[in-house]
């Protein structure tokens, strides 16, 4: 790979030059930490926070604030700022284990520590629940509770008739546990306040809902507050919005007069920040005898919180993997005592394709049809939903392409049948991927200096995804300047709006903006560098000015993926070998084959890169992660990286990606799609069918175990 096509601030990471939210240490800096309940549901009786206040260092403890010094910022996804709508330390209310009871700073984080230790809370408890058939669950019909065109049931023909008609069916429910994303990065932020103007160090991936959640919470106007997150150490949709810790730090900092830390503890960011909620999928599939889909129903039942109606778009993407005449999807919320759920990496598609691509493996089966000849048999150019043409579909290429880079003409059809020399029964699988290629407003700003220089500031949030290194290159390739020449702004409220970066729409919304500024500063330079002052110019994406609005607000603005002349999604298609040890059953993953289908690729390293962490990810979920609840109190048992199993070095082999490297030119000039969030889509589905596979045993449940297979 040319160095010049490198991920672009590759060695700065490495060497720990970039400076993260919690690498920030101002002067007279204090430091906070939370006391937490201990109970799921109820209120608190009694709150005694005298030997907390006694410990040496410590210079404040906040247990209660007033509807006027700290109001709700609103759930991001009814309009409001933050990731739920409930706001700790505003009320006696106990709504879930872990929730924060009170607020301690001191000097150091040691004092802040164990003076939380001492907060001492009496509790009033009220029964609970915490799975979705405990019996105080709530159970609402989503297009009922929120009745909104994108979230209805997704309807297509007749589903129940044709089923009924069908030579071949498969019906079966699938079960997806709650999952923690685990950023590498804890959550946490500074924030410190310049006379009137509060800026906060946060690492985020959307420092406009923090910039007006704080404003609307603190009564404050959003020109007062400034967010900066350059980078952010994973994100993974759950640092998508305001957390609840934020707005009661901006009150301690301005009672103190110092900036104040605030770091949450692993088991802390597990208990108060989103996380995948349970799933569970029935899928029914009806086809000819040779395979053919006539019909696909998906019923999905999700988890949610008592205080929020978090959405399900499971039906949007399962709906659309084949062309199925007739569908019928139905997703109904479960509302439990847990703190909102949230969006975590490829949030409905992965679970939702799990459960679909395993029914459509044993639709296979049951035919006794090849898994990938069936797939390719019911591919379409068409959106079975709308009837509008895909903007660009290559699942057909996607499947040809792993199929040979992977061998799968050697595969053996019967299950149970293939022994390695080791003894290890050996499986091979396949499915396939999809995701929404959507788009939200996005500014560039572009400035060429006489040295040769070009900077872009530009609306958008480094993750560690690589978006850096996409704008750079784009920028290198249309100005005829060295990557080294480029430098890029983001994730700062004072050079753009940094709407929200999430669901794969970050690179495909900045490059199209980043483009159209590059080509108005060329126009304006005439092919000549500036002779004195630098040379600045703006553009945006072109999205609609409604949206644009929305987003200058901080709240959530996205367009497509059905547009006016085409539907728009990424896809993918996954080949994975297993091999089930005779004795112990641990599974080991050999290799797998990703083929993409993501538009332009626009930075091959980092690309290649976010392909290869999301198989790693639907392998952690396929065979590894699962949250445990606490039946007694509430939370979760595992709430650590020594309990909660991720996929490590040790279980990854050897991975190949390839791509497509079409450009999607109707969907924007660049011709770029999404990637991030379609790399993980599939890939548990396509191991579960190989534990199938190889074993002959099929789990509908995840993650699958050695005690499933023995």
């Amino acid at each position: 790979m040319n160095g010049n096509r490198a991920r672009v601030d590759a060695r700065d990471k490495v060497m720990g030059a970039p400076l993260f939210a919690a690498d920030r240490v101002p002067d007279g800096l204090a430091h906070a930490a939370l006391a937490t309940a201990t109970i799921d549901r109820g209120r608190i009786a009694a709150l005694d926070t005298a030997r907390a206040e006694a410990v040496p260092g410590v210079r404040l403890v906040l247990t209660r604030l007033g509807e006027d010094e700290l109001r709700t910022a609103g759930f991001l996804m009814a309009g409001g700022y933050a990731f739920q709508s409930f706001q700790p330390l505003t009320s006696d209310r106990i709504a879930y284990r872990g929730q924060p009871v009170a607020l301690v700073v001191a000097d150091d984080p040691v004092a802040a520590t164990h003076a939380a230790e001492l907060v001492e809370a009496r509790y009033e408890a009220e029964p609970h629940a915490v799975r979705i058939d405990d019996p105080g669950a709530t159970v609402v019909l989503q297009q009922e509770a929120i009745p909104l065109p994108f979230l209805a049931d997704v309807v297509v023909g007749d589903a129940d008739a044709e089923l009924a008609k069908a030579e071949v069916r498969v019906e079966a429910v699938y079960e997806h546990p709650s999952q923690n994303s685990a950023p590498m990065e804890l959550i946490g932020a500074v924030v410190q306040w310049r006379g009137d103007t509060l800026v906060v160090h946060e690492g985020t991936q959307n420092a406009a809902s923090i910039r007006h959640g704080l404003a609307h919470q603190l009564g404050i106007d959003a020109e007062r507050v400034e967010v900066v997150s350059p980078y952010t150490g994973g994100g993974f949709g759950q640092k998508n919005s305001l957390q609840p810790h934020i707005g009661p730090l901006a009150i301690a900092a301005r009672r103190l007069g110092r900036p104040v830390k605030l770091v949450l503890t692993r088991p802390q960011v597990f208990h108060q920040a989103s996380f995948r909620p349970v799933s569970r999928h029935r899928i029914s599939l009806g086809a000819d005898a040779s395979g053919r889909l006539l019909a696909a129903v998906h019923e999905a039942d999700q988890q949610t919180s008592r205080h929020d109606l978090f959405p399900a778009t499971f039906t949007e993407v399962t709906s659309r993997l084949y062309g199925v005449p007739a569908f019928r999807g139905r997703q109904r919320l479960v509302q439990t005592d847990v703190q909102t759920p949230g969006y975590m990496r490829a949030p409905f598609e992965h679970p939702g394709a799990w459960a679909m691509e395993c029914a459509v493996d044993e639709l296979a089966h049951a035919a006794g049809a090849d898994p990938v000849e069936l797939r390719l048999a019911n591919d379409t150019t068409h959106d079975p939903v709308t009837g509008k043409p895909f903007s660009s579909r290559h699942v057909a290429e996607c499947l040809q392409r792993g199929a040979e880079l992977f061998g799968w003409a050697k595969r053996r059809p019967e299950p149970a049948q293939w022994i390695a020399s080791d003894g290890s029964q050996v499986g091979w699988g396949v499915a396939i991927g999809a995701y929404p290629a959507a788009s939200t407003p996005a500014v560039a700003r572009a400035v060429a200096y006489p040295d040769g220089r070009v900077g872009v500031e530009v609306d958008g949030h480094e993750m560690g995804q690589g978006i850096r290194s996409a704008i750079t290159l784009l920028v290198a390739d249309l100005m005829g300047v060295p990557a080294n020449r480029v430098t890029v702004g983001l994730g700062d409220t004072r050079v753009a709006t940094q709407h929200l970066t999430a669901g794969s729409w970050g690179t495909s919304s900045a490059l199209p903006a980043v483009h159209a500024a590059i080509l108005k500063l060329r126009e304006t330079l005439g092919g000549r560098r500036p002779t004195g002052a630098p040379v600045a110019v703006s553009a945006s994406n072109g999205l609609p000015e409604p949206l644009q609005e929305r987003a200058r607000a901080g709240q959530v603005a996205l367009a497509g993926p059905v547009w006016d002349d085409f539907v728009a999604y990424s896809f993918i298609a996954h080949f994975v070998e297993v091999r089930v040890a005779a004795g112990t059953r641990r599974i080991r993953v050999p290799r797998v084959v990703s083929v993409a289908d993501c538009g332009r690729v626009a930075s091959p390293v980092t690309a290649a890169s976010q392909v290869r962490g999301g198989v790693v990810w639907g392998l952690g979920a396929a065979l590894r992660e699962g949250l445990e609840v606490d039946e007694r109190y509430g939370g979760f048992v595992n709430a650590t990286l020594e309990e909660y199993p991720v996929t490590v070095n040790a279980d990854v082999a050897r991975i190949d990606v390839e791509f497509i490297d079409r450009p999607d030119p109707l969907l924007n000039p660049v011709g770029v799609k999404g990637l991030g969030e379609v790399s993980m889509v599939g890939v548990a589905a396509a191991a579960s069918n190989a534990i199938f596979h190889a074993t002959g045993r099929r789990v509908r449940r995840l993650p699958i175990t050695i005690a499933d297979l023995l």
